[in-house]
């Protein structure tokens, strides 16, 4: 029988979650009731991540404020006390794997009925989903999302003290929460979110509904976390935001652009730093010339283009059309002649017919990608294309994704191609999974690479030659003056 609901019940509401209201951000700061500091002594925890670095810098926030709490961490579920699923939306099979991972937990709930099981992140925030946690995972004791993870230690005391099963998620447009503890994956990259949410509406994507609109942290926050960063001898920053691009376009008490933070971040002895995800519609040439202006700025771009067909993308409602981002990959090429490009590409949009595709793979073989995300379209409900048309079989779907990816594999490799023979700078992240003595980081151009080491060059930036160059990876050796 499912617990009664605490005051805390509150269901995501699509249409509340579309309004854009709200002109100036709230700005709150965290702090846990001193009562709750020691809610989880003796108390374990795991956390399960799925989806992009946002949802897992998340995780890293989750992380910090339960060890606040007085939580230790674990990867062994039978030794957890509190097991969170900290969710991704933006395709249905992400949201299949947790459904199916709630099923599989239910017999571990059964076999310890004290553990905590929670649901966070953006899979809560649509209401379909809510509902259907409500309706058949009546085990599930704690539901939240994007917007009040600083709630978290109010939510577990009223799961683990008041045995009260909590559902809370709010549709509110977001607001900026500072001083938030961290529990850092890697003791030399780190993420570091200078906004939130998403303001395009492209109509196959979930995330403005699930994330917020766009909100921006205060540049001082911004380089003030940086600078702790440097303190603590990390080596490499990633600038996290649905749209760093608009980095900056909320704010009404200053004009402060993602170009302006690039070049103040450039100024700083951190020795990489890299950004994700790029909008082209807002990719200007300040930030391109930003970029060109400082060494530590990494030779790098994800630049998602989904698809090559200008009428697709008016109706993926992208704002820009091929010319236009041809235009913008000349000029950042321009800029940055040594530039690697990634990006993301849509396959089987509804109304994509063979030509469609076929400019698709024009664009591909025009821009040189060094590789990509590639997809089938996933219908999200609640998004203007779940109720397109679509009458393209899902084997045509997939036979043009094969295709794609032919050509994406060609770019991988010739990526990788042109630092054969040439000596990289390589942050090193670890050992190989196969192979203790095989160390394994990435170079400027977010290119993988492997070579023969001891665990005492990990966290270090090393020089390798590159002896190999495989489809997916280098191979190499440590330089002799290293």
């Amino acid at each position: 029988m499912a617990k009664d609901y605490s005051v805390y019940f509150n269901r995501p509401s699509l249409k509340q979650a579309k309004k854009r209201k709200i002109k100036e951000t709230p700005k709150v700061d965290f702090n846990a009731h001193p009562n709750l500091r020691h809610l989880g002594r003796g108390k374990q925890y795991l956390i399960k991540t799925y989806g992009c670095q946002g949802n897992e810098a998340d995780s890293e926030t989750m992380k910090g404020i339960l060890e606040t709490l007085g939580f230790t961490e674990t990867y062994e579920e039978t030794q957890a006390d509190l097991i969170i699923l900290n969710t991704c939306a933006i395709r249905e099979n992400a949201e299949n794997r947790v459904f199916g991972e709630l099923g599989r937990l239910k017999k571990q709930k059964n076999n310890n009925p004290d553990l905590i099981l929670g649901v966070a992140g953006c899979m809560p925030q649509e209401e379909d989903v809510t509902d259907r946690i409500l309706k058949k995972f009546h085990y599930v004791d704690l539901v939240f999302g994007t917007h009040n993870i600083h709630k978290l230690p109010d939510y577990l005391e009223s799961a683990m003290l008041g045995k009260e099963r909590v559902i809370e998620v709010f549709s509110n447009e977001g607001q900026i929460v500072e001083n938030l503890p961290k529990k850092r994956e890697n003791d030399t990259k780190a993420y570091v979110n200078i906004m939130f949410g998403c303001d395009e509406f492209c109509t196959y994507c979930i995330v403005p509904y699930t994330r917020g609109k766009e909100r921006s942290r205060d540049p001082e926050d911004i380089l003030d976390e940086i600078s702790t960063l440097i303190d603590q001898g990390y080596q490499e920053v990633t600038l996290l935001g649905q749209n760093v691009n608009a980095y900056g376009r909320d704010f009404t008490d200053k004009a402060y652009t993602f170009a302006d933070l690039l070049n103040d971040v450039g100024q700083m002895s951190i020795p990489r730093v890299r950004f994700t995800t790029s909008h082209p519609n807002d990719f200007d040439d300040t930030a391109i010339e930003a970029l060109a202006s400082h060494d530590n700025m990494m030779p790098h771009i994800h630049l998602p283009v989904q698809s090559g067909s200008n009428k697709v993308l008016k109706r993926m409602n992208r704002k820009y059309t091929k010319e236009s981002y041809l235009d913008l990959v000349r000029r950042i090429k321009a800029a940055l002649p040594d530039v690697s490009l990634t990006t993301d590409i849509i396959v089987g949009f509804p109304g994509e017919t063979e030509d469609d595709f076929l400019e698709t793979l024009d664009l591909v073989r025009r821009v040189d990608f060094e590789g990509a995300f590639t997809f089938v379209f996933s219908a999200r409900k609640g998004t203007p294309a779940a109720k397109f048309e679509d009458q393209t079989p899902l084997e045509e779907k997939k036979a043009r994704l094969q295709r794609l990816n032919q050509f994406i594999n060609d770019g991988f490799l010739k990526g990788h191609q042109r630092f054969k023979g040439e000596t990289v700078e390589v942050l090193v992240d670890g050992t190989s999974k196969k192979d203790d003595t095989i160390l394994a980081g990435y170079t400027k151009h977010n290119k993988l690479v492997n070579f023969p080491g001891t665990r005492e060059h990990i966290s270090k930036r090393l020089f390798v030659d590159v002896h190999e160059a495989k489809t997916w990876f280098l191979k190499g050796a440590i330089h002799e003056d290293a």
